[in-house]
């Protein structure tokens, strides 16, 4: 055997718990590692550890003591452009619209999640997909993807506040700032219409950002993901994403 197989012989071949969990079409592999964490997934009947490996076919996994079996679906990525009122879930007992409500009857079947949500308040650019490898890399922070919005506040931006948005604040122990703050023409102070570029995610961070600063925001709209934006593409209505499209979400 060359050198070359042995390294590559010593080199876990089983993927990890929460990649298996994407894979199958669960979750995104971030929500996976939450899962684990809460104990709510079993490998063989025991509480699994982060970072385990998994066989998928010898290893019976049970989520919530549902079992999870592997399996082959297409890859399907979808745009959607979420109204104001859907709640960005699987399944929430809470919600009154789920946003998997959209979709046509032929789509409902594959098992999607949300790479990326957006509140019960704000519409706009949603990417739902079944590609694990995909919504991870679009959620985790180490990627930079950046997201696009346009805000409406309740009155104009002051200076102060304006420069504080930008450098950052501790608000309830964690560290909140927004990456850039423009208006069409001229300067965002004194205006009521911004668009907000993140290059981060943190949860409701836009709405938490300017409340800290008792702004009430009007409207929120998320407008692009990376270089994707939604286009033409209606309010309440979605359509399939081409791998060229898809390419466009990352930075180069």
């Amino acid at each position: 055997m060359s050198a070359i197989n042995k390294e590559n012989s010593g080199k876990p071949t089983k993927p990890k718990l929460q990649k298996f969990l994407a894979d199958c079409g669960i979750c995104s592999r971030r929500k996976g590692e939450e899962m684990i964490s809460n104990a709510e997934v079993t490998v063989n009947g025991d509480i699994a550890r982060l970072g385990a490996r998994i066989d998928p076919n010898e290893d019976i996994v049970k989520v919530n003591g549902k079992r999870i079996q592997a399996f082959r679906q297409d890859t399907l990525t979808l745009l959607v452009n979420k109204p104001k009122g859907f709640t960005c879930s699987n399944s929430d007992e809470h919600a009154e619209r789920l946003i998997f409500e959209l979709l046509e009857p032929k789509h409902r079947k594959f098992r999607l999640f949300c790479a990326g949500r957006l509140d019960l308040d704000s519409q706009g650019l949603v990417i739902l997909t079944n590609d694990g490898n995909l919504a991870h890399r679009l959620t985790h922070p180490s990627q930079k993807v950046r997201k696009r919005y346009q805000v409406e506040i309740n009155q104009p931006l002051e200076h102060e506040h304006f420069s504080k948005l930008l450098e950052g604040f501790d608000e309830g122990g964690e560290f909140i700032r927004l990456d850039e703050i423009r208006v069409k023409y001229g300067n965002p102070v004194g205006s009521c219409k911004l668009e907000i570029i993140l290059g981060h995610g943190k949860k409701r961070e836009i709405r938490r950002a300017f409340g800290f600063f008792k702004y009430r925001i009007r409207k929120l709209r998320r407008i692009a993901i990376g270089g994707l934006t939604l286009g033409k593409t209606p309010l309440g209505h979605y359509r399939e994403l081409e791998n060229k499209e898809i390419d466009l979400l990352f930075p180069r």
